[in-house]
């Protein structure tokens, strides 16, 4: 009998541990997986879909949507009879719509004025963008 009893006792014990231990783990994941989901938003919030790179022209700006690579000229005047206005540097997607995150796509200006290199800061592919007034001028190609 008291062999039974403690037997009983230790399986009791056994069970008792497993399910706290379980129990814990589950919590524990959840809790991690807020804290992922929260960074996350935070991220998507603080890092802005749109940056503006100024050019060593004083006229000229490119606008970059940092999620995806598309990119525009923009212009502005002080003027009635300048030109202002944005012309389309890239209006492609550069990757997925699911793999899009604010802040994926960086410029930075190269020594010509008219060059900048696109960075995709996650997969490190770079690309030489060229912006000009002459559409012809204009381009965005991978360096390989």
């Amino acid at each position: 009998m008291r062999n039974f009893i403690l037997f009983f006792f230790l399986t009791l014990t056994v069970f008792h541990s497993y399910g706290q231990t379980e129990q814990d783990s589950i919590n524990t994941i959840q809790k991690v997986e807020k804290q992922v989901k929260k960074q996350t938003e935070i991220q998507q919030l603080e890092v802005p879909i749109y940056q503006l790179f100024s050019t060593e022209n004083y006229w000229t700006f490119i606008k970059l949507d940092t999620r995806n690579g598309k990119m525009w000229q923009v212009h502005f005047t002080i003027s009635e009879d300048g030109y202002e206005g944005e012309l389309v540097l890239n209006s492609s997607s550069l990757v997925w719509d699911n793999k899009e995150i604010n802040g994926r796509f960086i410029l930075y200006p190269t020594k010509n004025m008219y060059n900048f290199i696109l960075l995709d800061q996650l997969k490190g592919t770079t690309y030489q963008v060229q912006w000009n007034n002459d559409k012809n001028k204009r381009f965005v190609s991978r360096v390989y």
